[in-house]
């Protein structure tokens, strides 16, 4: 299984573009940043470059720099708004030689805001770039009050009526567990949907291993499914160092 590092959160204490250089040390071949866009692409690709390291997710439509939640697929009368972020991720996708990008719904409620992001997502699949694939991801209601996108059977649903081999699940597993009380059951249940996954472990964002949820027979699970994606160690490894908190690597038999 490919395991890539999630810059957004490991190795935090350091400048953000000191990090690719710490996932390359640790071994790993690829990374993940949630929001880039705050960041020169050229600056990463030569960080990138540097350490020959790709990037193989980000999250999209960007921040609203006023301060207005991060997301906002499933918002009615938004869809405007929506087309021009969702261009310049694209953009950013493209200059990153991005994969995987995570669409995320915002804070609505009840059929209008389903109907809406179907819409979007179906405007976006229509509109991404060749190879691009967009992710939908449920968030639990503690991360983020008032998430339109909060349940697994929820995406599903979504994933069954915009019907496009580009519009995928993105599976976390501390997610999973957050909002369904078993990330295992999860995954066998809506894991083939699946073109990224995450790990970290409940309560607290933990490192795996270090909480609730089964990873040995969670990875097993992954493993057995045929999933080919990349696998992202997305998680907050305080109070110890990031490095310090990679044992979870070796004891479930990977490798970064």
């Amino acid at each position: 299984m490919k395991l890539a590092a999630n810059l957004s959160f490991l190795w935090s204490d350091l400048p953000f573009l000191d990090r690719f250089d710490a996932a390359a040390a640790a071994g790993f071949q690829a990374i993940e940043v949630l929001f880039p866009y705050e960041i020169s692409a050229r600056e990463m690709q030569t960080a990138m470059r540097r350490n020959s390291l790709h990037m193989v997710m980000m999250n999209a439509p960007p921040p609203n720099y006023t301060g207005g939640e991060r997301g906002f697929a499933a918002i009615p009368g938004g869809q405007d708004r929506f087309q021009h972020d969702m261009k310049r991720a694209f953009r950013y996708a493209e200059t990153l030689n991005v994969k995987i990008l995570h669409i995320m719904s915002g804070i609505a409620s009840g059929p209008e805001a389903f109907d809406t992001l179907v819409e979007n997502l179906k405007w976006a699949s229509r509109n991404a770039p060749k190879g691009l694939i967009l992710t939908i991801e449920p968030i639990c209601q503690e991360d983020a009050p008032g998430y339109y996108l909060s349940d697994y059977q929820l995406a599903a649903r979504v994933l069954d009526v915009v019907r496009k081999p580009n519009v995928r699940l993105q599976y976390d597993s501390y997610q999973a567990q957050m909002l369904h009380g078993d990330a295992i059951d999860v995954w066998r249940r809506f894991g083939l949907r699946a073109a990224h996954v995450q790990l970290a472990d409940t309560p607290g964002f933990l490192a795996p291993g270090e909480g609730e949820i089964d990873f040995a027979t969670l990875l097993n699970d992954i493993q057995n499914s045929g999933y080919k994606g990349w696998i992202s160690a997305q998680y907050k490894p305080k109070p110890r160092t990031t490095d310090d908190s990679f044992g979870w690597i070796k004891k479930l038999g990977l490798a970064a």
